[in-house]
C-alpha cells in the first residue's frame, strides 16, 4: 500500500510539472491555460491527500504499539 501511495504522489507531481508547460501567465483563465490550472489544482489536492494518508497511517501504527 505504501508503494502505491508513493507512486500516486510521483504521478501527481509529474502531472503538475506537465500542466505547467501549458500554462500561459498572460491569459491564465482562457483555453488550454484554464485546463492546465484545473489539472494543477487537482494534482495538488491528490498530493496533499496522499501525504495526509501517509501521516495518518504512521500515527495509527505508533498508537497500536
Amino acid at each position: 500500500m505504501k508503494v502505491l501511495i508513493y507512486l500516486l504522489i510521483l504521478l501527481a507531481t509529474g502531472l503538475i510539472i506537465y500542466n505547467f508547460t501549458f500554462l500561459d501567465f498572460q491569459n491564465a483563465l482562457s483555453g488550454d491555460s484554464k485546463t492546465a490550472l484545473i489539472g494543477i489544482l487537482a494534482s495538488s489536492i491528490v498530493v496533499v491527500l496522499m501525504v495526509i494518508l501517509l501521516m495518518s497511517r504512521a500515527i495509527s501504527e505508533k498508537s497500536q504499539e
